[in-house]
């Protein structure tokens, strides 16, 4: 991935407009980040590989934007109307759970995600705190 953060910048810095550059960088980046990266949610080695991931991010988003290495980069990401990676995760993974409960989704994803509430018979303290149970 930093090969084609290498090779956008180098290839064609001049030659390109910032909408350009923006436009490449979500098509062969952003892409790139997002597939599968969800993976890595739970994983004793996701804390390793997301961090990887947001360094490329990182990457990506100073060479849209113009920042330098040492600049603070939670601000480019704002300003670019990015999320981190560790917050993109927990939106896909809220956005899936949202989905399931609301019987938007396949069965086989619908039927691994249930209210706490409708889990047995008896009514739990937790049954109206909206508690979700993902297996």
């Amino acid at each position: 991935m930093r090969y084609q953060i290498g090779d956008i910048y180098d290839d064609h810095s001049s030659d390109l407009s910032a909408t350009t550059v923006k436009t490449l960088v979500q098509v062969f980046i952003s892409y790139r980040l997002d597939y599968c990266n969800s993976l890595f949610y739970s994983t004793s080695e996701g804390l390793t590989l997301m961090s990887q991931l947001q360094s490329a991010q990182n990457a990506a988003a100073r060479l849209v934007s113009g920042a330098r290495r040492y600049d603070h980069i939670t601000p480019v990401l704002q300003e670019l109307h990015w999320l981190p990676v560790r917050r993109q995760v927990d939106f896909k993974m809220a956005t899936l759970v949202y989905l399931s409960l609301s019987d938007m989704t396949p069965a086989y994803l619908a039927a691994d995600c249930h209210m706490v509430s409708d889990k047995g018979r008896r009514q739990l303290c937790s049954a109206t705190s909206r508690t979700c149970v993902v297996r």
